[in-house]
């Protein structure tokens, strides 16, 4: 009987497939499949997490299924959706929100997240996250659609703030209040992808550190990293591009160390999805965050791994 087959049978019986491996206080990276081999074989396997990006596992099985699996069995994994339009004006479709309900299940994920943001117009799906006025029709439409996902899986989910690029004239309320209004009426938590804070308030001009001191912080429950590029716009403006292709910029670390020293340590991913490098820099991005959060909270490292051993 196959790996897959077998954690099949367990599911059926009501008998969790994967080990409960705690998330707090770790730092982790995003899983690509070409690491497999140098993360089982890496002998420093002394915590972390791995994310995923749920529309990358929908199909019924095969090799990307078989990777997940032995990564799931040791670490914790936070499962990670990018083409929910959660934040567009029709409704959610139901075959993709049954799609991902059925990895939350079969995976049991430490942590499930979507985008504050839409990606959807009638039958076309776009590669982008785009953005959304922040008004009282939005709130409601985009607190039912959160509802409806939270009804699906059964647990509750946390809402990545966007990178901004524009701003809407029809928008009553900032940002924060409006996310902040999300978790009232839905119970929802946060992501907190503090790159993403740096480039909107570079690319519009207003400050990141005033952003992140009225971001509802106890709501966060997991943060992410990752690099930009620097692009000039058509007047010669700086640009910044949220494009997860290189390592984390000093801004955004800053930025980091003063959001953990008020939050604490929470679980915090360093994204880097194109132009991929060798795992030990990924690695060594993960560590570097990972030590940011012991210098915060020395001791929670610790009780973190004497759980899982």
């Amino acid at each position: 009987m196959t790996e897959l087959a077998i954690h099949a049978d367990r599911a059926q019986l009501g008998i969790p497939r994967f080990p409960a491996h705690p998330v707090d206080g770790l730092a982790g990276t995003s899983f690509k499949h070409q690491h497999l081999p140098n993360i089982l074989a890496d002998d420093e396997r002394t915590g972390g997490f791995f994310e995923v990006h749920a529309e990358n596992y929908m199909g019924a099985g095969g090799p990307p299924h078989a990777a997940l699996v032995k990564i799931r069995e040791d670490y914790p994994v936070s499962l990670h959706g990018v083409c929910m339009s959660i934040g567009g004006p029709q409704p959610l479709d139901k075959g993709h929100l049954g799609r991902f309900a059925a990895l939350v299940k079969r995976y049991e994920p430490a942590l499930v997240s979507e985008h504050l943001a839409w990606s959807t117009h009638e039958t076309t799906y776009y590669n982008d996250l785009l953005p959304l006025p922040y008004t009282e029709a939005s709130l409601r439409r985009v607190a039912e659609h959160i509802d409806e996902v939270q009804e699906a899986i059964g647990r509750p989910i946390l809402l990545e703030n966007p990178s901004s690029y524009l701003l809407f004239k029809d928008s009553t309320m900032s940002e924060t209040a409006f996310m902040r209004g999300l978790v009232r009426r839905t119970g929802c938590g946060l992501l907190l992808d503090i790159n993403n804070v740096f480039v909107s308030a570079t690319n519009q001009g207003f400050s990141a550190l005033d952003y992140l001191s009225d971001f509802p912080m106890a709501d966060v429950g997991e943060i992410h990293l990752a690099g930009h590029t620097q692009q000039q716009d058509d007047e010669g403006d700086l640009l910044l591009i949220d494009s997860h292709n290189g390592p984390v910029a000093d801004a955004v670390w800053k930025l980091f160390d003063v959001v953990i020293a008020l939050r604490g340590p929470v679980p915090t991913l360093i994204e880097w999805d194109s132009a991929i490098p060798d795992w030990s820099v990924l690695k060594r991005e993960a560590q570097a965050a990972q030590m940011l959060m012991d210098r915060h909270a020395p001791g929670l490292r610790q009780e973190t791994l004497h759980a899982r051993g």
